[in-house]
């Protein structure tokens, strides 16, 4: 299909950018707010033209492959923590800003959680003073920068360098000094450092980053916010992992450690926040058999012992339950469809042993306070 046959193209609201390159970070910054597909019903979707119902599904696809982020408590309570110590620094150029290091297991949508933040960040800062510096450079409050394997300290101002679009070429005291420019230039007030585990390896690379970040610290005017996984146990904050090294650590009395906790359900509070998240996402789902309760409800055990409580196996689970469901003219979410669902592999590990206890009657995720939904067998 192309101009030639008299068709416009579709292409899509797939939107394909890297947010560690400042054209892609302004383009999830600005992005305006996805807009929800109308729910039609099986006969409206039988009154659809084969290209009608071609878009509307595609529609339907990308709405639930980026639903989110959510608003449960734990990322509430993050950016309130976040808020707190970012926005507290207001300290002059002569001193050191506190750090902010999440610090959770992997799955539980840190990452989507702190750059949430730092959209809100920069829109704010943004709105008070506006898209340019008095100098008349672009403002950018907040930049996003994610490592890989094996960073080294080079590598850490690269990555810095390579956001703004600056030469990348030099040692690591010439990047530095390139980076610290442009800074200053464009008002940076924090920079996300994304999976910071990886500067964390040997005892001696650990308290090598350690002091890489503490100059970090002292040459940028920033907030510095480190993301990862196992980054306290893998001795960065500390230095090393001997009771003296501890002692004398000055990153770890610089950086306040946060994290985000998985979903629990062995206590009526954590029943209620796992039912309100399914009651959420349910709602935004766009499928012509969807029903109250077909989550909350039907659903509710079931998935709990999928994704092991992790916000981004659940995630992953529903977006390609949905998009089967779609496919394969079921147009609701159910068991039988859903186990025919694969999922990422930590999820399924833990999987026979959540649901041996929840068959038990030794676990469960339904609050004994829920209010009544309306039900639909399958």
């Amino acid at each position: 299909m192309n101009a030639g046959d008299g068709i416009e193209p579709f292409e899509g609201d797939d939107l394909q950018y890297s947010p560690t390159r400042l054209a892609g970070w302004l383009q999830e910054v600005n992005r305006p707010e996805r807009v929800q597909p109308g729910h039609l019903t099986r006969a409206d979707l039988a009154q659809l033209s084969p290209r009608e119902l071609l878009i509307h599904n595609d529609a339907r696809e990308v709405w639930h492959a980026n639903i989110g982020p959510i608003h449960t408590p734990q990322l509430i309570a993050l950016h309130e923590d976040l808020a707190e110590i970012v926005e507290s620094n207001r300290h002059d150029g002569d001193k050191t800003k506190p750090a902010a290091l999440v610090d959770a297991y992997p799955g539980l949508g840190k990452s989507t959680a702190v750059r949430a933040y730092g959209r809100h960040l920069y829109r704010k800062l943004v709105t008070l003073r506006g898209e340019t510096t008095p100098a008349g450079d672009r403002r950018v409050p907040v930049i996003y920068i994610a490592l890989s394997g094996n960073t080294q300290i080079r590598g850490l101002n690269a990555s810095i360098c390579r956001f703004y679009g600056l030469p990348v070429t030099g040692d690591a005291d010439t990047l530095a000094e390139r980076a610290v420019d442009a800074v200053l230039s464009m008002k940076t007030t924090a920079i996300i450092v994304d999976d910071v585990h990886f500067l964390a390896g040997s005892k001696s690379n650990a308290a090598r980053m350690a002091n890489q970040l503490k100059y970090l610290s002292n040459v940028f005017p920033v907030t510095l916010i480190y993301v990862g996984v196992g980054v306290q146990q893998r001795g960065i904050l500390r230095e090393g992992f001997t009771r003296e090294e501890t002692l004398l650590a000055q990153f770890g009395r610089r950086t306040t450690p946060l994290t985000l906790r998985p979903f629990e359900v062995e206590s009526e509070e954590g029943r209620l926040e796992w039912r309100t998240l399914l009651k959420t996402i349910e709602r935004q789902l766009v499928l012509a058999e969807k029903f109250p309760g077909m989550l909350a409800e039907e659903l509710s055990d079931y998935l709990y012992a999928r994704s092991t409580g992790h916000f981004a196996s659940l995630m992953s689970l529903i977006n390609r339950g949905c998009l089967r469901a779609i496919r394969r003219g079921h147009e609701r979410l159910h068991e039988g469809l859903m186990d025919q669902v694969k999922n990422d592999a930590a999820a399924e590990g833990a999987r026979q042993e959540l649901e041996a206890a929840i068959k038990a009657g030794l676990l469960t995720t339904r609050p004994a306070s829920r209010p009544p939904l309306q039900k639909r067998s399958a």
